[in-house]
């Protein structure tokens, strides 16, 4: 707002570090015209005008006289000149320069901070007044160095007097925001807290892998009454916690531990007072020789041995975490270094410990929402961008009935992690929204799901100012945060894709505890870089801007706050379980109408459903040899498509009504196709469903939105029993391996290679089985023409992860596909059925080559006996 000025001063201060050097931070100012801002938090702390034509004054004193030259630190993202003018107090005269600073830095926050000199002058030995003119608007300003010495410093040489600074400031703000806490919380007397360094993660999942880097950590309970801050758990201060939670009586709390490297994270419990500490989880008995296979010096930091993280107290009576006990490698992780967590649980005494899911990507953080479910962030992609589906899911405590909550259809924020309910909503979530790289710190974000999950409007922000619209960092938005990114939004801008933010400090929030739907307790670093020491302390956030601090650590952050309060128990909400199913590792799945969903598709086109798996990459098919690895593929599967093994299961089929009833297997990736009476693609779902032994589960269509209403009619196919998955026509096994060389190459070498053979091709195009370096001939050049829709998981990494319409994808939309049907195209063929049905199926998988992730691939260890294995289920 122009023209509308704010007169305030601070005391001077000038450092003198020597007698040929005087510091004058920004903040120093002593008197100003138009509205300046000494030290605005949303712009790092920088002097900022806000308007335009200001005058800002410092004062400083010469003790020797001699020649000075004046530098200046500032940052800006566009060309904002000003003047200079230095005034002999005694003497009255002046000395003046102008159009300095005129050079963009590359934007206004503290990473875009630059030095420049303003001036060389001859001063006498005086007081002075500096004054920056400036007719536009102000470049943000640090501060000020002048000294006899032309070189320019190297970095932000202000930063540790702000940092002690704002410590004078907050310690009687936090007296105060204690007792605010103590009308918020009349039943809490303490904040449950860890105190430790930062991770020093490269991704938001990787705290466990490379993150521990500074050991030394502490399970600590603030009084709100007094300040005073007490270790529960000392004997543990060697290693490092990382996340804890509270029974729901409030007198027992749930941790994980590392006590050093080498060794993996445990769960451990300890009383509130202190007492009864015990450690709930152990490494498996194998655990020395997992090292021992699959360490091989990958990295120095990961050893591969297992961990247990991030539990917390079921309303059953056990609790539930995050292990690598499964031992599978993230997808997009050539190197194998980076593994996966998924949600398991055990009673309260650590004994029947059970694997409830089994993605094959991370999941972490879980909590448990007022209606008793575990409420958990989980990454996935099936046909979507590998860095974007980091979303919040639900399920029941015994692992059934998994939903997802928010995020699925969302480019940006890319995660949505450490959820947690509002107190007395089944709707209302508090999360942090933050890139896939490097630490999973960000922004605080409510999320309404009673609202349309497919579009933003169920987000708005608590802490507008700091915005997670990119693959690594941060943008500092002043102005407010966006809303979450749609996928159709990047494709339109290119916005985002695969970019870094503009900032790697704060502000930055973690840990978010939702006290009502307007505030949260929560860590937050105002202004330091991302991994700082110390940047993150304990304070109350609102809505209004409202930054409360309420507690800090000198030397190291602050995580984690909880109430110490008795809350009530969720009612255990559990699933109904065929026992004679789960004895047969089967679940049941029953459709109303596969249509509801299918925009344009007449009722009664889709005759069949497959049913697909995609399979973990297990740590057992890791290789310790070169050359396999592709497009970020430890072992490659695809030229660039998707990056997970995908096995068919079978087809089952559809009833004149749309219905359908059939059993799936539990405890695997399922996901489907609705296809048609030749069994091509009319629709492909890119999630995937965990159904757990003896789970019955039902849904209204072939849709992505769960809030479909489902009809009450009695459909066709509950009348019968539930199919089991079946053959394909030309099939032996409906469940098998999608293997290009046996599934396609037969058909390529029987109908194409006659004008499409090794010499003379037409058009160039070479079909034949040839082998390539990790492929062959024929994959390679069909998949470099795009003869069929794909989706490139790699290609962007950000976005392909909106709703896309029946017919999109798949054989229906291959150029491929429709000149081989085309009479009048010099390509058409006429297959039998069975044939044709094999080679759409692989159209229809995205393009998959490698039915397994086993086996050597590259051509140079064609003699080895285990060289491109036929896989066999």
């Amino acid at each position: 707002m122009r023209n509308l000025f704010f007169l305030f001063s601070l005391t001077s201060f000038a450092c003198h570090c020597s007698a040929t050097e005087i510091l004058i931070s920004a903040a120093d100012s002593v008197s100003h015209t138009g509205n300046y801002v000494r030290a605005e938090s949303n712009w790092s702390n920088l002097g900022v005008l806000h308007g335009e034509r200001g005058s800002i004054n410092w004062k400083f004193s010469i003790e020797t006289a001699g020649v000075y030259h004046v530098q200046a630190l500032y940052a800006s993202g566009e060309r904002r000149p000003v003047t200079l003018t230095l005034k002999n107090e005694k003497s009255g005269t002046t000395q003046s320069t102008g159009n300095l600073l005129g050079e963009p830095t590359g934007g206004f926050h503290a990473p875009n901070l630059k030095w420049d000199t303003l001036g060389i002058f001859v001063l006498a030995a005086n007081e002075y007044t500096m004054t920056i003119d400036t007719r536009n608007y102000l470049p943000h300003l640090r501060g000020f160095r002048i000294t006899t010495d032309g070189e320019l410093p190297k970095g932000d040489i202000w930063q540790e007097r702000i940092k002690q600074e704002q410590w004078e400031i907050e310690r009687p703000q936090m007296a105060a925001t204690r007792e605010e806490l103590r009308t918020l919380l009349p039943e809490a007397s303490e904040i449950l807290f860890i105190k430790r360094a930062p991770f020093q993660s490269s991704h938001y999942y990787t705290d466990f892998i490379d993150g521990c880097v500074y050991f030394g950590s502490e399970l600590c309970l603030l009084s709100l009454e007094d300040g005073s801050v007490k270790s529960i758990v000392p004997e543990l201060a060697e290693g490092i916690i990382g996340r804890c939670n509270l029974s729901f009586d409030g007198t027992k709390v749930i941790f994980d531990y590392k006590r050093r490297i080498g060794e993996g994270f445990r769960i451990w419990e300890v009383n509130i007072d202190g007492t009864g500490l015990r450690q709930l989880t152990f490494p498996p008995e194998d655990e020395a020789a997992r090292i021992a296979k699959y360490r091989q010096n990958w990295h120095a930091m990961y050893h591969h041995h297992t961990d247990d993280l991030h539990p917390v107290y079921l309303p059953d009576g056990g609790f539930c975490f995050v292990s690598t006990r499964c031992e599978f490698g993230v997808l997009c992780d050539g190197p194998d270094i980076l593994t996966v967590s998924v949600l398991y649980r055990a009673d309260k005494d650590g004994n029947n410990m059970e694997k409830l899911s089994n993605s094959s990507l991370s999941e972490s953080a879980p909590s448990i929402t007022n209606d008793g479910r575990i409420l958990y962030t989980r990454w996935e992609y099936i046909d979507n961008g590998s860095v974007t589906n980091k979303g919040l899911w639900s399920m029941r405590p015994d692992g059934t009935g998994s939903a997802d909550v928010y995020g699925r259809n969302m480019a940006f924020p890319s995660v949505y992690s450490v959820g947690r309910a509002v107190p007395g909503s089944n709707s209302l979530f508090v999360c942090i929204g933050a890139p896939h790289m490097p630490l999973g710190v960000g922004t605080i974000m409510l999320i309404d799901s009673s609202k349309d999950k497919r579009t933003s409007e169920p987000v708005t922000y608590i802490t507008p100012e700091v915005d997670g619209r990119h693959q690594w960092g941060w943008d500092n938005i002043p102005g407010g945060a966006t809303k979450p990114f749609r996928p159709e939004g990047l494709i339109q801008t290119t916005y985002g894709y695969d970019g870094r933010g503009n900032t790697s400090r704060g502000p930055l929030f973690m840990d978010p505890l939702p006290l009502n739907a307007h505030q949260v307790l929560a860590s937050y670093n105002r202004e330091s870089e991302w991994n700082t020491v110390d940047a993150y302390g304990l304070y109350l956030i609102d809505d209004n801007g409202g930054r409360k601090p309420l507690h800090r650590e000198e030397g190291t952050s602050c995580w984690n706050p909880l109430p110490v309060q008795p809350r009530e128990i969720p009612r255990s909400a559990h699933g109904g379980i065929n026992p004679l199913l789960a004895q047969r590792g089967l679940a049941q799945l029953t459709v109303t109408d596969v249509h509801i969903g299918l925009d344009g598709v007449a009722p009664g086109t889709v005759k069949y459903i497959r049913i697909n798996e995609q399979v973990p990459r297990p740590w057992e098919a890791r290789r310790f040899w070169g050359g396999d690895e592709h497009d970020q593929q430890h072992s490659v599967i695809t030229d660039r498509t998707h990056l997970g093994l995908k096995v068919q299961i079978g087809v089952v089929p559809v009833e004149a009504d749309g219905s359908a009833n059939f059993l799936v297997p539990a405890d695997k990736n399922i996901f489907f196709q609705a296809l048609d009476e030749n069994y091509m693609e009319v629709q492909r779902g890119r999630t995937f469903v965990n159904y757990r032994p003896g789970e019955f589960r039902s849904c209204a269509g072939c849709h992505e939105n769960t809030e479909t209403v489902q009809t009450l009619r009695m459909p066709v196919a509950l009348r019968r029993e539930p199919s089991l998955p079946g053959p394909q026509p030309g099939e032996v096994s409906g469940h098998r391996a999608l293997h290009y060389p046996t599934d396609v190459q037969p058909f390529l070498d029987k109908y194409c290679i006659s004008c499409h053979g090794a010499e003379n091709p037409r058009g160039g195009l070479n079909l034949t089985g040839e082998l390539t370096e990790r492929f062959s001939r024929s994959y390679e050049e069909l998949m470099k023409r795009d003869i069929f829709p794909m989706i490139r998981e790699n290609h962007p990494k950000a976005g392909n992860n909106h709703y896309l319409p029946p017919y999109t994808l798949g054989s229906h939309a291959s150029q491929l596909f429709q000149r081989m049907t085309d009479s009048a195209s010099p390509c058409f063929v006429q297959p039998t059925r069975e044939e044709m049905i094999r080679f759409t199926t692989w159209i229809d998988s995205n393009g998959q080559y490698y039915g397994t992730y086993f086996g050597k691939k590259n051509l140079r260890y064609k003699d080895e006996p285990d060289f491109r294995i036929v896989p066999e289920l």
